[in-house]
């Protein structure tokens, strides 16, 4: 036995001699996977901190912490006025001191946003930029403006992650490796969809090109997508019945691409308008209270507009909701989207895009369900996941991307063919009127 394992080890030896230098991993790249995991991990920890200082925020305004919409149910309309307005006014002037800090120091130069400093191969972000545009954003959301949460998330982990690489000392291409790694984690934490933040970093930010980033993300995503199940954080974020398949599903998805891509497309142009009225009132904190009170005006007529739509979606997703009811919402969601980001309040657009899509989506399959024959289309359920894809690639024009991610986050992967095909045709859609997309071209909208 014992010559037999002295023979073993000879033959092993002789053919790793045999093997390039390049196949072995060495210590280095072993300990920066260690870092990219702890990067994922940190940046898990910050999103989760994020939304739960929010949540914090709705309890203190309505006693409330369940949801914006049902902190708005226990508001009176003058109360959500009154909120939306004060709330406008503080994230204004929180915004306006913070351009103001970040002007001073030897870090007032730096990259603000994350897309742009991972597309141009920075390893920085402004500190006290992201500081201030993260405590504006949090008064905004928790004011009820129409804006998402999930962008400031990705900003916070970016430069969490970017923190980490200075603490750490690295080299400038390994934090700006750790920097997107953040990104992709953050994006996985904030939707539940750990593939789609992989794919984000890849179509949006990086190129499917930049090979020696794959590793560490990947690395870095499970890590964070471990620390997310372990908090019991881990089904889809819109837990809904399964959606079935209908004789016209693709005939019906095509249409669905078709309405949405053009929604979504038209969202982007009406935001980037509002921008320009709004820019015409030179002090930021009243443009910001002007967004912020007519938004709430809007919530005082219709609660469920109020906040990023997250909650009114997963409503209609279960079912059993009145088409009147849906039509109201989409049109006065669409209006104060266009108050909130226009007037500068700091938030993503990807979750009000996602409301657009499944809202309308959900209004076009109620009204073929009503007029063509049994069998023929879905469920105005099933129509309205495949209009928060469609949707969300008109605005993105990242269609991978939103495939992914909005299979990810309804847990549907039946529809995966109707919903490529309403991707494809709203791809097409948005690229053919050559609106500026979410995040630029190759989400965040631009700085303000």
């Amino acid at each position: 036995m014992k010559s037999f394992i002295r023979i073993l080890r000879a033959r092993l030896g002789t053919a790793a001699g045999a093997l390039p230098k390049s196949f072995f991993l060495s210590t280095h790249t072993l300990l920066f996977w260690a870092w990219a995991a702890l990067a994922g991990i940190v940046s898990a920890g910050v999103t989760t901190g994020f939304r739960l200082s929010i949540a914090l925020l709705e309890w203190r305004t309505s006693t409330h912490a369940n949801g914006l919409v049902a902190a708005a149910l226990t508001l009176s309309p003058l109360m959500r006025i009154l909120v939306g307005t004060m709330g406008g006014l503080i994230a204004g002037t929180l915004l306006w001191l913070g351009i103001r800090w970040s002007a001073r120091g030897p870090r007032g130069e730096r990259h603000i946003d994350y897309i742009d400093a991972a597309r141009f191969g920075e390893a920085e972000l402004n500190d006290r930029t992201t500081l201030s545009r993260s405590a504006s954003s949090l008064i905004s959301v928790a004011s009820g403006a129409s804006v998402g949460r999930e962008g400031p998330m990705v900003q916070l982990a970016a430069w969490a992650s970017v923190v980490l690489g200075r603490l750490l000392n690295l080299p400038s291409a390994e934090r700006k490796a750790l920097m997107v790694c953040g990104i992709a984690s953050g994006i996985g934490a904030a939707y539940h969809a750990p593939v789609a933040g992989v794919v984000f970093v890849l179509e949006l930010a990086l190129g499917f090109l930049a090979r020696h980033t794959v590793a560490p993300v990947l690395i870095a995503v499970a890590a964070s997508s471990i620390l997310i199940t372990g908090l019991g954080l881990a089904e889809p974020i819109y837990v809904i019945p399964v959606a079935g398949l209908a004789q016209g599903n693709l005939e019906f998805a095509a249409l669905t691409g078709l309405l949405c891509g053009g929604l979504g497309t038209g969202l982007l142009y009406g935001v980037e308008r509002s921008r320009l009225v709004f820019a015409r009132i030179s002090s930021l904190p009243l443009r910001l209270m002007l967004g912020g009170f007519l938004s709430g005006g809007l919530s005082a007529l219709v609660p469920e507009v109020w906040g990023n739509g997250f909650s009114t979606v997963s409503h209609i997703l279960h079912g059993g909701t009145l088409m009147q009811w849906v039509a109201l919402v989409l049109t006065i969601k669409l209006l104060a989207t266009l108050f909130s980001a226009g007037s500068g309040a700091v938030g993503g657009l990807f979750t009000p895009t996602l409301f657009i899509g499944a809202t309308s989506g959900f209004l076009l399959g109620d009204m073929l369900l009503s007029s063509l024959p049994a069998g023929w289309v879905g469920t105005p359920e099933t129509a309205a996941v495949i209009g928060m894809a469609a949707a969300l690639a008109a605005a993105t024009q990242a269609p991978l991307m939103a495939i992914i991610m909005v299979l990810e986050m309804t847990g549907q992967f039946q529809l995966s063919v109707p919903i490529m095909l309403a991707v494809g045709v709203a791809y097409a859609v948005s690229t053919r009127f050559g609106t500026r997309p979410l995040y630029g071209n190759p989400i965040e909208g631009r700085s303000t």
